[in-house]
């Protein structure tokens, strides 16, 4: 994989190791004198070819030559050892125009489940049980109208707790958006999470007929999840919900929503629960690794890792499989776009919380992101007054690749951007690092999203 450029290169041993060797050489500059000094052009493979016998002397000159040929077109390319271009547009990105595009409403702080790792303290964030108010709704999609600039389209999670403990305020404000429209020339594309005690068929078709997608919130496989979403008497969800999830995801044919879990230390053999909910039928999948104190007896450890690495590699294997079988299913972390991927901004910081990506709380005030509502220093502003505390909106608009040390020099940096703020945040103090344990992670389901992308275009060039 070339990291600036974002080029990924199928190619056999010997080119393999014949990058590493080359790109371990002290004349860093020695590809670039090749293809560009006209004596060395001469006879390219003059210079670097004694030291390549040297490095393979099994391995026949002409085989070494032709490697060395395809690498050097590679390089001519720009596709191999490209130079990054994004750090020079860091300046000018700090110093953008903040634009919403994206609100997370906070519908309601309050639950009718109490999941064991609920970092929202079973829907309170901090603070007491609250219902947001359709006027406060109001005000925050007016909110978002006037501060996403020139976009036309608008995304709105309704999120909580549990948002259907609120769902009439959810209908009222979703007809208001949709009559904001077009006056506004905008697009609002709803999303609504739900952990489903409280779904029905007026819920999916409402949802059917309004909401882009759907995020449905299940960890797998029953005992599994009733440990860990029990309801507030211990028992568990999981045979509740499972029918409703299944007839909404069919309802929807199987397209614009995600069952949604959490894995914990007690099931780090998670790829069985993946594989347990692709085998109910559902073709969206995404499972998450809990983010929690390390006091915390369901919390991931280092010393976890390893299993954790073995585990994303059965599940990529398993689900390569099950493509070839006609029977695919998406799985949210190792779905990536290898023909043209995402834009400059999206490569330097992600989310774009803080800045692109508010979050609203029942009582209208804006934080970065749901993770940080409730916490008073990242208290941005209201739905009424707009962001009024600049210097916690100018610390995430910094926020990029470039601004973590750690991220410099990570070949995953342009595809996690950075990470997750607020992760950085609970395990270091500060939204400028980063959550290490989630780095390991997140580099190993970009490694497995790759490996099954090249794969899957080898077998298509070998069946051509």
């Amino acid at each position: 994989m070339d990291v600036n450029s974002g080029s990924i290169h199928v190619v056999d041993d010997l080119v393999y190791t014949m990058i590493q060797a080359l790109d371990s050489l002290d004349d860093e500059n020695l590809f670039r004198c090749v293809l560009d000094n006209d004596e060395i052009k001469a006879e390219p493979f003059e210079k670097p070819g004694k030291i390549l016998k040297e490095t393979f002397p099994d391995v026949p000159e002409e085989d070494l030559r032709e490697a060395y040929a395809e690498i050097s077109e590679l390089i001519e390319a720009e596709t191999l050892f490209s130079e990054d271009i994004y750090e020079q547009y860091v300046e000018e990105f700090t110093n953008r125009e903040s634009v919403v595009k994206a609100l997370c409403l906070h519908i309601a702080h309050d639950c009718n489940l109490a999941c064991r790792y609920c970092f929202a303290e079973e829907g309170e964030y901090h603070g007491k049980r609250e219902i947001m108010s359709y006027e406060v709704g109001k005000a925050a999609l007016d909110f978002l109208i006037q501060n996403s600039g020139g976009r036309y389209n608008l995304e709105v999670d309704f999120f909580g707790g549990e948002p259907l403990m609120n769902f009439q305020v959810i209908k009222k404000l979703v007809a208001y958006g949709r009559s904001m429209e077009k006056p506004h020339h905008k697009k609002f594309r709803f999303t609504l999470t739900t952990n489903g005690v409280l779904l029905n068929d007026e819920v999916i078709a409402f949802a059917n007929k309004e909401m882009s997608n759907l995020v449905l919130s299940i960890d797998g496989r029953r005992e599994v999840h009733d440990l860990m979403r029990p309801h507030r008497g211990g028992q568990g969800s999981y045979d509740e919900i499972l029918p409703k999830f299944i007839k909404a995801a069919e309802s929807r044919n199987q397209m614009d929503y995600y069952v949604r879990g959490t894995f914990t230390r007690n099931n780090l053999d998670f790829s069985n629960d993946a594989i347990h909910l692709a085998d109910l039928g559902f073709e969206q999948i995404s499972i998450e690794p809990v983010v929690a104190d390390e006091k915390e007896e369901y919390a991931i450890r280092r010393e976890d890792i390893p299993v954790i690495l073995e585990q994303y590699d059965i599940l990529a294997q398993e689900l390569l499989r099950r493509k070839k079988e006609g029977r695919g299913v998406n799985f949210f972390h190792f779905m990536i776009d290898l023909s043209g991927g995402p834009c400059v901004a999206k490569r330097l910081s992600g989310c774009g919380s803080g800045t692109e990506y508010l979050a609203v709380s029942p009582s209208g005030e804006l934080y970065p992101c749901h993770q940080f509502v409730g916490i008073p220093e990242f208290l941005l502003g209201t739905v009424d007054t707009g962001v009024t505390n600049m210097e916690c909106r100018d610390k995430f608009k910094s926020c990029n690749v470039y601004a973590r040390e750690k991220c410099r020099t990570c070949f995953a940096k342009f595809y996690c951007s950075g990470g997750c703020a607020a992760n950085a945040y609970n395990f270091s103090g500060s939204i400028m690092d980063t959550y290490d344990i989630g780095c390991e992670l997140q580099k190993k389901r970009i490694e497995c999203a790759i490996m099954m992308k090249a794969a899957e275009l080898t077998d298509d060039s070998a069946e051509n």
